[in-house]
C-alpha cells in the first residue's frame, strides 16, 4: 500500500555534510522508489521566529514555512523524524519548529472542559536519532529521554500511533561500511514506509 510521508529532517546545520542529512536522503530515496509520496521538511531551510508567550503558541500560525510543513504532516499518514542528540536532547531549532507546528487546532483541539482532543490520528511515526555514544547507553542508562520525550509528549499526545524508533550510536567514529549499512537500513525503512 503507497503512503504519503512527511520526511522532517532535524538537523539545524543546512549543509549536507552531516550523517543525518544522509539518514533522510537514504530514506527518501527508498520511499520515492517503492512509490511512496515524500514531503521533505529540511528545519534548517526554514524561516520561523522561537514562541515566547502561551499567547503566541495558542494563536494560529500565519508563517508560510510553518504552514506548508502542518499541510505535509497534515497530508501524510506516516511522519519520519531525524535528529542529532545535542547536550541529551534534540537541537533547539528542531524543537523550536515542533512548537511551533504542533499547535492547538492542528494537532490538538480542546473539548469543552478544556481536555485536549487528539488531532493527528490515524498516522504513523519512526524516530531516528543519532548518538555519539553507544545506542544501548542511550537507551538503557539514559532512558531515551529525548525519544520518549518526543514520542509521548508531542507525537502521541497529537494522536499520531504507533511510534516506532531507530538509534544509532557512535555515529562519528563509526567506519565507512557501518554508516554504509545504516544507510542501506534507512533505504528499506524508506521502501517499506516504516
Amino acid at each position: 500500500m503507497k503512503k504519503t510521508i512527511a520526511l522532517i529532517n532535524g538537523h539545524p546545520d543546512g549543509s549536507d555534510q552531516h550523517f543525518c542529512h544522509g539518514l533522510a536522503q537514504a530514506y527518501e530515496t527508498g520511499a520515492r522508489k517503492a512509490g511512496h509520496e515524500v514531503r521533505r521538511i529540511d528545519v534548517a531551510q526554514l524561516d520561523f521566529p522561537i514562541l515566547r508567550t502561551k499567547q503566541e503558541f495558542d494563536e494560529e500560525s500565519t508563517i508560510p514555512d510553518i504552514r506548508a510543513a502542518q499541510d505535509a504532516i497534515r497530508a501524510a499518514s506516516h511522519l519520519v523524524v531525524i535528529y542529532p542528540l545535542w547536550l541529551g536532547t534534540m537541537p533547539a531549532l528542531l524543537k523550536a519548529f515542533l512548537e511551533q507546528v504542533f499547535r492547538p487546532g492542528f494537532a490538538f483541539d480542546r473539548n469543552s472542559k478544556g481536555w485536549p482532543v487528539k488531532a493527528l490520528t490515524g498516522r504513523s511515526a519512526r524516530i531516528v536519532i543519532t548518538v555519539g555514544m553507544p545506542a544501548l547507553v542511550y537507551r538503557w542508562y539514559f532512558l531515551a529521554h529525548s525519544l520518549k520525550s518526543l514520542e509521548r509528549n508531542i507525537l502521541k499526545f497529537s494522536g499520531i500511533s504507533p511510534v516506532r524508533d531507530t538509534i544509532y550510536g557512535m555515529v562519528e567514529t563509526a567506519g565507512q561500511a557501518k554508516r554504509d549499512k545504516w544507510l542501506s537500513q534507512m533505504t528499506d525503512l524508506g521502501r517499506r514506509a516504516g
